[in-house]
């Protein structure tokens, strides 16, 4: 099957379960939004100078692909979608890793000494631009779900969670 349809000629695109949506529904937006911050999180992956860090940004973005997923779903088929991918869903777990990341480079000497400016080094700028991405992302979840959409809570706290991460994931690159 090739990638390229046609389908989506006319402006649309499909959400998970076949509903067709146009390409600026909230839905398509906010998931786009966390497609984006998984791609710039690769930049980070490609230039993470600790191979325990590029395998923990592997595993946000095996996660965040789970994220959009749910984001692609309508209220009425999450159901269905809990039923299929159950535990690869964001949950409370997740949220709480991401948590135990920040507490232990916190601990480390890392943590907040004051505002820095993204650059000192390509990766400390990629951090920064995936943190942004991240809040950018995390924004987008707060109007999804002022417009009606289930937005589970966890997804919110996530994407907090990761920011903060990626701040000091950036710290420790500059």
């Amino acid at each position: 099957m090739s990638i390229s349809t046609k389908r989506g000629d006319d402006g649309t695109t499909a959400l998970l379960y076949g509903k067709r949506v146009p390409k600026d529904h909230p839905r398509v937006m906010t998931y786009g939004r966390v497609d984006e911050l998984n791609s710039t999180l690769g930049l980070c992956r490609a230039h993470a100078n600790h191979h325990t860090i590029q395998e923990q940004i592997l595993k946000v973005q095996q996660e965040l692909v789970y994220m959009m997923s749910e984001l692609a779903t309508e209220n009425k088929d999450h159901e269905r979608l809990t039923e299929k991918f159950g535990e690869k869903l964001i949950d409370a777990k997740k949220v709480e890793a991401l948590t135990r990341l920040v507490h232990s480079l916190e601990s480390g000497g890392g943590g907040f000494k004051g505002w820095s400016y993204p650059g000192n080094t390509p990766a400390d700028a990629f951090f920064d631009l995936a943190r942004t991405t991240c809040r950018r992302s995390e924004r987008g979840l707060i109007t999804l779900r002022e417009s009606g959409a289930l937005v589970r809570p966890e997804l919110i706290s996530y994407l907090n969670r990761l920011a903060d991460l990626l701040w000091l994931w950036g710290l420790e690159h500059s």
